[in-house]
């Protein structure tokens, strides 16, 4: 039961959404970080001001829409060096993330007072040897780390079953525009907190869908990096050769300069990010961002293996006129293209992706839970899964709730039946994505949702979902551009391009029903 102060901050809150700062003009609710930027140079906002908000945010809507896991006790803290360092400094004023709160997925390793835990009560209390590899990037630039996100229980990788959005830690996830529907996971509370304006950015982690699915459903963008392109150092694994780290934001701008500030190579993750440091352009990704970035784009338009047949449904009406726009912007469409295999890539069982998963997952995470924690309560998967059973009162769970974490115990490292998987992942991929794009000489693919991105994740290749619509109840949808292997730049143009044509996206309202929607 709710005590009725959230309740009655909740509706402050809500009903007046652009709470202003204390000179009454300045709206903080949807500031850019550009805005941010902008403010904190003008003198009208502060870094301690805008945590400060984003605290008062979570401590309304948390305990309806449960985003947050907890939130960095050094914040403040945090925010103040950041102030002290905007007057003092000069040359850091104006810059990228600097005094920006940023809030982070829960299986991001951070070597402070906050828990790492991917949302299980296993690893409450274990402390990591240090900041993730993407964290460490984050304080160098000056960012404030705002908390940690609720997430779908080890990223939605301990059960097929287990809803979207659930961890023992904080309970169900919600999306915020109708709190019944699907939040999607795993970065649930990554994108649910930024859809809220619980936090002004996010880091959210994608293995299979987990950026691209929850940016989709709750109206964000979601940027699906090159795998390698930002460290994976010190996040809890699933698949080394499938997991990246990316951004969860508002508008498409914020997600690329988060980009900016993540990227890079790292020698914690050397061998991934040494191959993806080629694909970083001199003067980052900034550059991208062109009110025109469709002009001359040949887009990949997936209609028949992706966009359904039921023309007459608010999504593919909205669609359709997407398209025209796109048109209208100089992008030049390619319609009803099919990616060969794509139902093969598309069931984890037939293209191999399962099968090398679980293996895989079983050696990483080992790996990580005994050398890259200096205290936890349990050092392998075998130990979780005893601590599951042990707890599973308290984990709301039965045994069908960790049939992935005993299906992956049982495997015995990578032999003939993986490595067959790994060489039929790689074949569909090069005969799939891979060949349709270069056969047709296209700077990206367009698909709804999260539909494609089975086809992202085998081939370690980037996207980015941006919101597209709502539907009948006011659930929001996104629309999917994914391209090859260092394509960033192209889907940063296309994706912003869109984004600025279109103009889809509007924050949650609460309403007298009880719930929150457009």
């Amino acid at each position: 039961m709710l005590s009725p102060w959230p309740l009655v901050l909740l509706l402050l809150l809500l009903l007046h959404p652009h709470r202003s700062d204390g000179d009454g003009r300045l709206q903080i609710q949807e500031l850019t970080i550009d805005e941010i930027q902008s403010a904190f140079a003008e003198g009208t906002l502060t870094s301690r001001r805008l945590v400060e908000f984003y605290l008062d945010r979570i401590s309304a809507l948390n305990p309806v829409v449960r985003a947050v896991i907890e939130v960095n006790p050094d914040a403040l803290a945090q925010a103040d060096r950041a102030d002290a360092e905007r007057t003092g400094l000069p040359a850091r004023r104006g810059r990228g993330l600097h005094g920006v709160p940023v809030l982070l997925k829960d299986n991001i390793g951070t070597g402070d007072r906050m828990n790492t835990t991917a949302g299980s009560l296993a690893l409450v209390g274990s402390a990591v040897r240090r900041d993730s590899g993407v964290v460490e990037r984050l304080r160098r630039g000056g960012a404030v780390l705002l908390g940690k996100a609720s997430m779908s229980e080890w990223a939605n990788f301990r059960s097929s079953d287990a809803p979207n959005g659930w961890c023992a830690r904080s309970g169900q996830g919600k999306n915020p525009y109708l709190l019944t529907a699907d939040p999607c996971g795993s970065s649930s509370g990554s994108s649910i907190a930024v859809a809220a304006n619980m936090a002004a950015v996010s880091l959210g982690t994608e293995t299979d869908g987990s950026i691209i699915c929850p940016a989709s459903a709750n109206s964000v963008v979601g940027l699906k990096p090159t795998v390698g392109l930002t460290s994976r150092a010190g996040v809890i694994p699933i698949s080394p050769r499938q997991d990246t780290i990316g951004p969860i934001c508002r508008t498409v701008s914020d997600a690329v300069h988060v980009l900016d500030a993540i990227v890079g190579f790292d020698p914690r993750d050397s061998k991934a990010t040494k191959k993806a440091e080629k694909f970083i352009p001199e003067g980052g990704y900034k550059q991208f961002l062109k009110v025109d970035g469709l002009k001359g784009k040949r887009l990949g338009i997936l209609r028949h293996q992706f966009f359904g047949y039921d023309k007459g449904s608010i999504s593919n009406k909205t669609f359709e006129r997407h398209f025209e726009t796109m048109r209208q912007m100089g992008a030049i469409l390619m319609e009803n293209l099919m990616i060969a295999n794509a139902s093969a890539i598309s069931d984890s069982f037939v293209s191999g992706e399962s099968t090398a998963m679980l293996a895989e997952f079983k050696l990483s995470i080992n790996t990580y839970l005994s050398s890259e924690l200096t205290l936890s309560p349990v050092r392998s998967l075998g130990d979780v899964i005893a601590f599951n059973y042990k707890h599973k009162h308290e984990e709301q769970m039965d045994d069908i709730d960790q049939m992935v974490f005993l299906a992956a115990e049982s495997t015995n490292g990578i032999g003939l039946n993986e490595e067959a998987a790994l060489n039929k992942m790689r074949r569909l991929s090069r005969e799939g994505l891979k060949k349709l794009m270069n056969e047709e000489a296209l700077d990206a693919i367009v698909t709804p949702e999260s539909g494609v991105s089975s086809v992202l994740a085998i081939g370690g290749y980037p996207g980015i979902s941006v919101p597209a619509g709502y539907d009948e109840k006011g659930v929001p949808f996104g629309i999917c551009f994914g391209g090859l292997r260092g394509s960033e730049p192209r889907l940063i143009e296309i994706a912003y391009g869109f984004e600025q044509a279109t103009k889809v996206r509007k924050p949650p309202v609460f309403e007298s029903k009880g719930h929150l929607h457009i």
